[in-house]
């Protein structure tokens, strides 16, 4: 019972942390209507400015700084390459975001190297019991950053005049367009808040227990993608709960995969993707999503 708490801890704790990702691309989509499959490079451009920064100018910093970097990529990418992009279809914009993938991850992994870069957190390797259940400090604060960012979002989705905004762009564009609703400094703002939850994600991924950022971190953000489909792309409540499937699932069929040898080793890596292919099998817009209508 001690191992199921202590995985059940883990996997919501990992699960905040991909519902922050999975947020991302959740708010892009609502904001532009482009799946942008570039989040894991922006999520290692924020990761790889902490880890270069902390040792001039110290951890917090250091954090404003990734996420701002981040934000500003987000941006830039937004403005100079989906803005300026002819494409009127959004599948091929989405495929315009897989060559600007490339082109980032390619420079940060030569640039990481074979290097494992620390993150200078201050939580370091401390380790939290609750009688006897004992899970890393940085969990529990990955938890509590994610849940207060989250949080934070929805309330200003909701009660703002940029949610209001965000919402009625993501209803109709052109209704929201003739109402005075400026698409493109909330497409522009959208992208750039994800960039900045990118670079958060980022720190919570490659913090203890996880011995640091190197060149594969991006390849982790990918988890937080059947995350966000699942849950729903147009969603921002089903980023949250996709992200907290996802992240007790893996952490489940990671912690009891001896008992299931005959499954073969991997299954907490694959299972995401398993559940995500039969909640599309029932539920082809995801659990939050929303159905596409259309009249005969």
């Amino acid at each position: 019972m001690t191992h199921f708490a202590e995985l059940l801890l883990t996997g919501i704790s990992m699960g905040s942390v991909y519902a922050l990702i999975a947020l991302g691309f959740v708010i892009i989509f609502k904001a532009s209507e482009v799946v942008n499959f570039a989040h894991a490079s922006l999520l290692l451009i924020g990761g790889f400015l902490i880890a270069e920064l902390h040792g001039r100018i110290g951890f917090w910093p250091a954090l404003l700084a990734g996420a701002a970097g981040a934000a500003l990529a987000a941006a830039f990418v937004e403005f100079a390459i989906i803005r300026r992009s002819r494409a009127a279809n959004h599948s091929v914009l989405a495929i315009v975001t897989i060559g600007v993938d490339i082109i980032l991850a390619t420079e940060l992994t030569r640039r990481i190297g074979t290097q494992v870069m620390a993150m200078g957190d201050p939580w370091g390797d401390a380790v939290v019991h609750f009688g006897e259940v004992s899970i890393p400090e940085t969990r529990l604060v990955a938890l509590i950053v994610a849940g207060c960012l989250i949080g934070t979002f929805l309330l200003a989705f909701k009660y703002t005049g940029w949610g209001v905004a965000m919402r009625a762009s993501a209803e109709d564009q052109e209704a929201a367009a003739l109402m005075g609703v400026r698409l493109g400094r909330i497409s522009l703002s959208a992208w750039a808040v994800a960039g900045a939850l990118a670079a958060v994600a980022a720190l919570f991924l490659t913090v203890f227990p996880t011995p640091g950022l190197d060149r594969t971190t991006g390849m982790i953000a990918l988890k937080a993608f059947p995350a966000a489909i699942l849950g729903g792309l147009d969603s921002t409540t089903g980023a949250l709960v996709g992200g907290l499937i996802i992240g007790v699932t893996e952490a489940l069929m990671s912690g009891y995969q001896g008992e299931m040898g005959s499954l073969g080793r991997g299954l907490g890596d694959v299972a995401p993707f398993l559940v995500m292919i039969i909640v599309l099998l029932i539920r082809p817009a995801g659990l939050f999503g929303t159905r596409e209508l259309t009249r005969v």
